[in-house]
């Protein structure tokens, strides 16, 4: 029998219970063996095992009465002989149960089809009597779980609290994109690009049937299989996280139906990437009029590629000689000073205006540009530089400004970071500089020792080091 496969109708006949039960044991640990299908099998053995470990003691319950076994005979006159024989026979044990000031009752119950069969009886909350039958229970431990049950679940109503309403992830997806994403988040267009991705694995399960160890095997999939990197993946796990913390909120999911899943560490496969000054002649060499504005713009102010393209006339103060960002992640404003070379390029650029109320606005439309990513790429191309992302322009403003001597605070602030650990992801050291900080160790050492650095820099010729001259033996004198 251990090599033949249940399929799930075999199983929950065998189990006695409905499919939707079995789906739900599964979830708690039914073994089980699913196939590339997605179907699933079950081995009789296993499903044996499994359930005379559910066997469980529950001490909330206390026993009030103990159980009183009464036997009932039903004799029927036969008229040959004139014997009596029996019948039916019949066998009830009835256990009393007190929770919480709440009184119920086990027992069981003999069926023509399944047998002995566990029964509850409780009063529920409209004070009317409940009796139901618990299809799972083969002992009087399970059946009492399934009383306990009854009874939180009692308490649990007259509480407020309501039964989560199972829905699928694809479903749940989409009211999460049209209830919360597109209204508080302005790229719910980029979290409605990844949840399309992320519906492919588990768009067709439950909410709460998707566990951890689920999670842990997609994130293996998308690094060896997808081959994309642990920050792609961390992108989908932190909306996947934000999707079942909303789920609990709205009462989709219980606070310990919510999966707990841990991201990939970023510190190693952050991109470490700036400008060169040849770069940037390069690429403001290669760009077309509009990007080069931008990319200006970018270098001198360090704001993010939605803040510029979002930016209006409204913003700017040439006389004050200040630029307002209002449309910022943390949506906290901030205020950058303009330098010489960013008045020059604003300047031109309002003298050539159109009428529009965007700095940078799409001739075609009047409105603010989407994206330049393509003439941005394309400007890369020309100018042979390799690796540069649009974001790494912000990295080089950051740099620049550490690299002339500003403090880390003042560059946090121009960021308009919420903390200096964020600012220190941007603020990368160079190899020149790296390279003096070690080059200015030399002549403190030296001087220590007692020695200066001309004569320890000196490397003597191969010359110098002649071979030492053997003097010959003397000959032995002639008498």
């Amino acid at each position: 029998m251990d090599a033949h496969l249940m399929t799930v109708a075999q199983a929950s006949e065998y189990l006695q219970v409905s499919r939707t039960t079995v789906d739900r044991y599964v979830k708690h640990g039914l073994p089980h063996i699913r196939l590339f299908t997605g179907t699933m099998r079950f081995r009789q053995n296993e499903l044996d095992a499994w359930l005379s470990k559910q066997k469980r003691n529950f001490p909330q319950l206390r026993i009030t009465h103990q159980p009183v076994f009464t036997f009932r005979r039903e004799m029927q006159c036969i008229d040959r002989g004139q014997k009596q024989a029996v019948v039916a026979k019949s066998q009830r044990a009835r256990t009393r149960y007190c929770y919480l000031g709440r009184s119920g009752s086990v027992f069981k119950r003999r069926s023509k089809k399944w047998g002995m069969r566990f029964y509850i009886n409780f009063v529920g909350r409209n004070g009317k009597r409940i009796q139901k039958i618990v299809k799972h229970a083969r002992t009087v431990e399970e059946a009492s779980a399934a009383l306990l049950k009854a009874f939180e679940g009692i308490e649990a109503e007259q509480a407020g609290f309501k039964k989560p309403e199972r829905i699928m992830f694809r479903d749940f997806a989409d009211k999460y994109i049209e209830k919360y994403a597109q209204i508080n988040k302005r790229n719910w267009r980029t979290d409605a690009s990844y949840l399309k991705g992320i519906c492919q694995a588990f768009g067709e399960r439950f909410l709460d049937e998707i566990s951890a160890e689920e999670i842990e095997g997609y994130k293996a999939v998308r690094l060896e299989k997808d081959r994309v990197e642990k920050s792609t993946v961390n992108r989908c796990l932190a909306i996947m996280r934000k999707l079942f913390n909303v789920a609990a909120e709205w009462g989709y999911l219980r606070k310990d139906e919510v999966p707990k899943f841990r991201l990939f560490p970023e510190g190693n496969v952050l991109k470490e990437r700036t400008l060169s000054e040849d770069e940037e002649r390069r690429l403001l060499e290669a760009s077309s009029p509009h990007l080069r504005s931008i990319l200006t713009v970018a270098l001198h102010s360090g704001c993010r590629l939605g803040e510029i393209l979002g930016l209006k006339w409204d913003q700017v103060d040439l006389q004050g000689r200040t630029l307002r960002i209002e449309r910022t992640k943390n949506n906290k404003i901030r205020l950058i000073p303009l330098n010489t070379t960013l008045e020059r390029e604003l300047s031109r650029l309002f003298s050539s205006r159109d009428g529009s109320g965007f700095v940078f606005p799409n001739p075609e439309t009047g409105e603010a540009f989407g994206s330049v990513k393509t003439a941005f790429y394309a400007a890369c191309r020309r100018a042979k530089i390799e690796g540069l992302r649009f974001h790494d322009l912000r990295h080089t403003f950051a740099t620049r400004l550490i690299a002339r001597g500003v403090d880390i605070i003042t560059v946090k602030d121009l960021l308009g970071h919420s903390s200096v650990r964020i600012t220190e992801k941007y603020a990368h050291s160079n190899i020149s500089r790296k390279k003096e900080a070690v080059k200015a160790l030399d002549g403190q050492n030296l001087q220590k020792i007692g020695l200066d650095e001309a004569s320890t820099c000196k490397i003597r010729d191969k010359s110098d080091f002649s071979p030492p001259v053997t003097l010959p033996s003397p000959s032995p004198s002639i008498n």
